[in-house]
């Protein structure tokens, strides 16, 4: 009896190899026996970051409440493409802060951003992503509630230091002739983004409104990551150790290894702005091969902005699309006419003010 009872259950631990081995065969492998995780993917989707806070835990949307997620964006997208009447009247200043307006990754939009045209989720309807056959409700798995952690003193205290951006981007008049400084005085004073430098959305990656695609290739000890939006190159050294803390990089520094069929990498060394570095950031992803077509993407963030790490996954899903040069303003047309603007600005300001103080 206790010869049949090892004997079952040494079937069954061999089934389980068995089954097992099949499962991993549907993973590319490099030479060395590695999953090959290189191929171009595009991780758009409706799924927010974080969570719907009326959700509470709750990890799963309903079928009802997917399609009716599904027909609100795909209903935007057909009003913003809907003929325009020829006679119809001017439109009306917008209201509100600047910085509320424009399409997230979840899809909501409110008037004063791009035609939708532009947007993956505008010429063609996109859907939200799912995980064993579940949909999520965030991106965020933790916290529970899906929602980023409290702002701590030492994040608070850090973001007063920052220029606000949408301030300076959305000015107004030229607030800066008696504030001091000026945000507008040649190209390379304006934020990362109006400058196409870096987007924030690079590491961890996190769906946007458009240019969601990512190229990986990789060798026996390199991955490089091409990042579509802002055409941003991440060279991750394999079984490396990170560059002394002085060679900071607006996207870090990102060693990785391997874990079974998991490429863990670890980034630090960022910079907030060229030359400042952003202390206390530390961010770890992890890349597992799901089958030949996708692979499950999972990062922590360890910011000392926030009170605790976070933690949220979904997945990529291989596309035969092209990744596209991400040329942000082609020949500088926005950028000289941004700084042609603030000029506009200063005289009027000259004009109600008077010459300002000292200058």
């Amino acid at each position: 009896m206790q010869i049949r009872f090892v004997s079952i259950n040494a079937c069954v631990a061999l089934v389980t190899c068995l089954l097992g081995a099949y499962a991993s065969a549907d993973i590319p492998r490099m030479d060395d026996g590695k999953p090959d995780l290189s191929g171009t993917y595009d991780i758009t989707t409706l799924t927010p970051f974080t969570r719907n806070r009326s959700f509470g835990e709750k990890m799963e949307f309903t079928a009802e409440e997917v399609e009716e997620l599904k027909s609100t964006a795909h209903s935007r997208v057909d009003a913003a493409a809907a003929a325009i009447d020829p006679s119809r009247g001017p439109l009306e200043a917008l209201e509100g802060d600047a910085k509320t307006r424009g399409v997230d990754n979840s899809g909501s939009y409110t008037p004063g951003s791009h035609d939708y045209f532009w947007f993956d989720c505008g010429g063609q309807y996109c859907d939200l992503y799912q995980l064993g056959g579940k949909y999520r409700t965030s991106i965020v798995v933790d916290p529970p509630n899906g929602q980023l952690p409290q702002v701590s003193d030492a994040g608070k205290a850090r973001r007063a230091t920052l220029r606000p951006y949408y301030k300076a981007k959305y000015p107004g008049e030229a607030y800066w002739l008696e504030e001091g400084g000026d945000p507008y005085g040649n190209p390379e004073d304006m934020s990362l983004g109006d400058r196409c430098l870096y987007m924030g959305l690079t590491v961890p990656a996190r769906p946007s409104a458009y240019n969601n695609m990512k190229t990986i290739v990789q060798s026996d000890d390199h991955v490089l990551i091409m990042v579509e939006w802002m055409h941003w190159p991440r060279v991750i050294r394999l079984n490396s150790t990170h560059v002394p803390q002085d060679m900071g990089s607006l996207g870090g520094d990102s060693i990785g290894w391997w874990e079974g069929d998991t490429l863990v990498v670890e980034t630090t060394n960022f910079l907030t702005y060229p030359d400042v570095p952003r202390e206390g950031l530390r961010i770890v992803e992890r890349f597992s091969a799901i089958d030949e077509g996708s692979l499950l993407y999972n990062f922590t963030v360890h910011d000392s902005d926030y009170v605790a790490p976070y933690t949220g996954e979904f997945p990529w899903t291989k596309s035969d699309k092209r990744l596209y040069e991400y040329a942000c303003h082609e020949g500088n047309y926005s950028m000289a006419n941004t700084l042609r603007g603030a000029r506009v600005l200063e005289r009027k300001w000259i004009e109600k003010n008077g010459p300002p103080s000292g200058r």
